[in-house]
Order: C-alpha cells, then structure tokens, then sequence
C-alpha cells in the first residue's frame, strides 16, 4: 500500500468513511480478496470528464468543440499520473464529442499504453449526461455489453452533470468532476455485471480523484 508521502504529485487520496484521517488510497487489491481463487476478482472503473474545451469558434455545435491548449496539456499530465498510479485501461469507452476525441488522443500520445486500449466511441455518452439521474445505469448497460471478463481496467470518458451523478451514486460520496478530472472506483466481481451486482449503488469504493493541477489530500 503506497503512503502519502509516496503518493505522485496531482492525486487526491480519498478518506476512508469510518474515519477522519486522510487515507493512504490503496490502489491494488489486499491480501484479504487474495486469499482464495474464487474470492471475486478487483474491477477499477475510471471516469474521466473531458478536458478543457475551446470556445474561440462560436459557429460551432457544442458537440464538434476542439480542446484548448489548456486541456490537451492537461490531458497528457492526467494520461502520466493514471500511468504511474498503474490505472491503466484495457478498454476505454468514450463519448464521440470532439473534445473527448482529443482528450483521448493527448493521452494516447503522453502514455503508450492508452494506444494498446481496446476503444470504442458511444455517442449515447455524450446526450445521457445531460439527463438527470440517468448517466449510472447507462454506464453499466455499456460496461456490460462491451466488457469481458479478462478486462481489471476500464476508463469512461463523458460530461458533466452525467459523469459527476455517476461517480457520486456508484460511490455513496459527493464527487465533483472538473474538467479532466478522473474518479477512481473500484469494486470486486468475477465479471463486471457481478461487480456492478455485488455493489450496487453507494457500493464502490472510491480510491481516489485525478487532477492535473492538484496535490491536496482530503
């Protein structure tokens, strides 16, 4: 288990609720769900709100809007600290807006390993985040259809108010997404439709959020 001082610079630990210290966010599975083979193997979750857009071309349909400058460094510092977190996705699922588009391909460019990621692009991201309460379940009904059960490691990139509701209801806690700011969850099941199964709503355990600019522990 990594200490704080050990942490990388950029990742918010998260505390654990019993407790009013600052947790040390554990990251990998503990030796308590290793102890036997068919205990229900860790399933990390990372979603990732796009980062910052540019709005210089005001003709422009909020769905084709490029990254700023701003964002696609803050892309590639986010891509570089999920790596040495050693969250990195098998599969990345991703809204088909312009601006996830490039969110993704910062990263790929700053990590090698986003580019070996099996990705698909969902354009049902991109409108369900705009409806209430609705974005979790949607998440679940595309992990599932799209995961299998070698995948640890998924990353889903999306939009606010969606990818906030999402994190905070699969978490119990009150998460806040800026731009390109990643939630960590984790949960444990022999497939995903078992983790999402086992957990259930307020049922995954936040590990921790990534930011480009931030070491502050909470």
């Amino acid at each position: 288990m990594l200490s704080l001082q050990c942490l990388p610079p950029f990742f918010i630990s998260v505390p654990n609720r019993s407790t009013n210290s600052c947790s040390t966010a554990p990251l990998r599975a503990t030796s308590d769900f290793a102890a036997s083979p068919s205990t229900p193997i860790p399933r990390r979750l990372i979603l990732l709100r796009h980062a910052h857009s540019s709005w210089d071309d005001i003709s422009l349909r909020d769905h084709d809007r490029p990254l700023s400058k701003t964002g696609q460094a803050d892309a590639a510092k986010v891509a570089q600290i999920l790596s040495s977190l050693g969250w990195l996705p098998q599969l990345i699922l991703s809204s088909d807006a312009t601006r996830t588009r490039e969110t993704l391909k910062s990263m790929q460019a700053q990590v090698d390993e986003f580019m070996e990621a099996n990705v698909h692009f969902i354009p049902s991201f991109y409108s369900i985040a705009a409806m209430d309460g609705q974005t979790a379940e949607h998440l679940q009904n595309i992990i599932s259809k799209y995961s299998t059960p070698d995948i640890s490691t998924i990353m889903c990139m999306g939009h606010n108010k969606g990818w906030e509701e999402a994190a905070s209801m699969l978490s119990g806690a009150s998460v806040k997404l800026k731009t390109c700011n990643a939630a960590l969850l984790q949960a444990f099941g022999n497939s995903w439709e078992e983790a999402f199964a086992l957990s259930g709503p307020g049922g995954w355990k936040l590990e921790g959020l990534v930011a480009p600019d931030s070491s502050i522990c909470v």
